[in-house]
């Protein structure tokens, strides 16, 4: 028996259409990490349904799936180093970024190996002040020349600008406005440099909802897509449902030990609900017995450590049959915990929640009256 992850289609459509709406230059829909856990080439697919015009992903093998499975809108990969082949994104139309004139070099030979001789579809990809993927300003200059020269030469198409904020989670950080000079310096040197891409972009959902001034490129954004929204500003809806059907129910007396080591005894005589789900499916073993599920219309709480395939809950005296539903987690609407809440008690955040689910959950996309609810 496997969970089952009810992915709320008019919520995602209601998101895009929402985020979409907030920019002036489009809006690339990022899909990575199987699209956050709901399904890359479904997010994908209602993303440019509802106002994306292109979609991005992390590196090439993720793009590359997402052509194989019929996505032929544009396409952006910007976490490649200098040994991935890059034939493959020119053959396919794949847009990737660059950091590094060691990234560019390899860009050049990957196109001198494709079948069509085309030249690639690059992003000059600045670090506004993260220090990690990006170039660096003090390497700014270098790339930008080493791009133009590989313009000149047929091999390159410089059709992007982008950069990614650290902190627009706080739109009052002064990280912000550094990040801002630095991606306008980069902008001026790419100018200087004779290049003129078209689209112009900086990401994420943060970015998108807290700084009106960054609205003014493309926007760049996934976690908003599927109501993922670390600012708690309320306009989003979450897209996810997890739910499960109750394998068995006990009765058990005071002070019976449940699950490893024994680490929660039952206080009083009492009913337990065991669910067939675990870390395995991507329940965090640290959110311990801080967790909660809803079991027919009200909380209960998880006892006992999450193991492998399977938690305990306490289900007190609350009526409940095998093969009852479980919500784990869903938007919050009926009363059931949220991706948030598991997130703060485990300790960690929303995202990490959603991108652990496992594979042997069933996806199933539904409009929101269809959803699992008990």
């Amino acid at each position: 028996m496997t969970g089952m992850l009810h992915v709320d289609t008019e919520a995602v459509a209601a998101n895009t259409r929402r985020l979409a709406a907030l920019g002036e230059r489009g809006l690339i829909a990022v899909v990575k990490a199987d699209g956050y856990g709901h399904g890359a080439v479904a997010l994908a697919h209602l993303a440019l349904s509802n106002g994306a015009t292109s979609v991005g992903v992390t590196d090439l093998r993720e793009a590359l799936a997402l052509r194989s499975a019929g996505i032929t809108a544009p396409l952006l990969s910007w976490l490649n180093g200098p040994d991935s082949d890059y034939s493959g994104a020119v053959d396919e139309c794949v847009d990737v970024a660059l950091t590094d004139l060691d990234q560019l070099r390899a860009v050049r030979r990957g196109v001198r190996d494709t079948r069509a001789k085309l030249p690639a579809r690059v992003h000059l990809y600045i670090d506004c002040g993260m220090a990690r993927d990006g170039a660096a300003p003090t390497t700014w200059d270098d790339l930008c020349r080493g791009a133009r020269q590989a313009v000149a030469a047929g091999e390159v198409q410089v059709v992007g600008l982008m950069g990614h904020l650290g902190c627009s989670e706080d739109a009052g950080d002064p990280c912000n406005a550094q990040a801002r000079t630095t991606f306008e310096a980069a902008r001026a040197a790419v100018r200087a440099a004779g290049l003129c891409p078209t689209t112009v972009h900086l990401g994420g959902t943060p970015t998108a909802l807290n700084l009106p001034w960054a609205r003014r490129a493309t926007l760049r954004l996934g976690a908003g897509l599927v109501g993922l929204d670390l600012t708690r500003s309320g306009l989003l809806r979450p897209a996810l449902t997890l739910c499960a059907a109750l394998t068995s129910v006990r009765e058990v007396r005071a002070g019976t030990g449940v699950g490893y080591g024994h680490t929660w005894r039952a206080p009083r005589r009492t009913r337990l609900g065991l669910i067939p789900l675990g870390y395995a499916d991507g329940l965090p073993r640290s959110a311990g017995e801080r967790a909660r599920v809803l079991v027919n219309g009200a909380q209960h709480p998880v006892v006992g450590r999450i193991s492998m395939d399977q938690i305990v809950v306490d289900l007190g005296t609350t009526p409940a049959l095998p093969g009852d539903r479980a919500v784990i987690f869903g938007p919050g609407t009926v009363g059931e915990p949220t991706v948030a809440d598991w997130a703060r008690w485990a300790g960690t955040l929303d995202h990490e929640i959603v991108t652990g689910l496992g594979h042997r959950l069933t996806r199933h996309y539904v409009p929101r009256s269809d959803r699992c609810t008990t």
